[in-house]
């Protein structure tokens, strides 16, 4: 899969758009002459969105990259777009900005963030970069998500978990979500915003090519460009060692970290989720070992 920089990107989810809307859905007569593709035909939505026609097929082609905030407005409200649509179309028909060379930087977690999140001892915690990969976890969130995994691993770049490629190309973790099709919907939808809000980022288009090669699943929910930013919701997990559990998790964006996120996790109060996680984490504490005196040696890996 190609960075989403190319103009196929911006003009394959404007006929996705499209194909989702008939003309009596937006106030058009539709006559029985046959209809050679599904939704709006081109020159439908332009009339809908005021602008030509011959401008609407140069922007859909990928031939006119200085679309005005005003047209990409109007035909965001002509197709009926959400908010995440509408900041990935505005995203999409932007040049892509020359930062390649930072993209490639490897990310890093502020001490400050690390602190927090293993001060939260009852709390799963896992901070992600923009490409979903894990850059730190406290022992509870390690257990909770990745307990297979070696907990040390986000602290090794070329190592890093990284929860996409985890849930579809890992059984273990495919196994621990039993609405595994509701889960990976989600995921590919907020890789398609990454793509379009971080265009010049090759690891980003690289994770996105890999899971395209490797799985046929991922590859077609890919193509329905799904667009989605979760920020909360609640979770179904049939975790290994305590069972099924039902969680409620916040996605925190982090200052002056661009992508960077805390995902926690927590239960409702007497619930039996909230006594899966208080077995979890007395496991997690037993299985550490005794709590070692004094701070923690600097670059002592989380989990360690």
């Amino acid at each position: 899969m190609t960075a989403s920089d190319t103009p196929t990107e911006l003009g394959e989810f404007l006929r996705t758009r499209r194909a989702r809307l008939q003309p009596e859905d937006v106030g058009l007569v539709a006559y029985g002459t046959r209809r050679r593709v599904p939704g709006l035909r081109r020159e439908e939505l332009a009339q809908l969105a005021g602008v030509s026609i011959t401008y609407y097929t140069r922007l859909e082609q990928g031939q006119s990259r200085n679309a005005s905030d005003e047209v990409l407005d109007a035909i965001s409200r002509a197709l009926r777009l959400d908010a995440d649509e509408h900041a990935h179309l505005r995203n999409l028909a932007r040049p892509a900005r020359a930062k390649a060379r930072t993209a490639e930087r490897f990310e890093r977690v502020r001490p400050a963030v690390r602190q927090l999140i293993d001060a939260m001892t009852d709390v799963p915690a896992v901070v992600v970069g923009r490409r979903n990969e894990v850059l730190a976890w406290n022992p509870l969130g390690h257990a909770l998500l990745a307990g297979h995994l070696d907990a040390a691993g986000p602290d090794r770049p070329a190592d890093r978990p990284n929860l996409s490629r985890l849930l579809f190309l890992d059984p273990r973790t495919r196994e621990l979500y039993p609405r595994w099709e509701t889960e990976a919907r989600a995921q590919v939808a907020f890789l398609r915003l990454a793509a379009g809000r971080h265009r010049e980022d090759r690891q980003l288009a690289a994770l996105i090519g890999e899971l395209s090669m490797k799985s046929a699943e991922f590859a077609a929910l890919w193509s329905g460009h799904p667009v989605h930013d979760c920020l909360f919701g609640n979770k179904e997990l049939r975790h290994p060692v305590v069972g099924d559990l039902v969680l409620d998790f916040e996605a925190l964006p982090l200052p002056e970290a661009a992508g960077h996120r805390m995902l926690l996790f927590s239960a409702a109060p007497g619930s039996s989720a909230e006594a899966g996680l208080r077995l979890l984490a007395a496991t997690t504490t037993a299985a550490a070992g005794p709590a070692p005196t004094g701070r923690r040696a600097a670059g002592t890996p989380i989990g360690e």
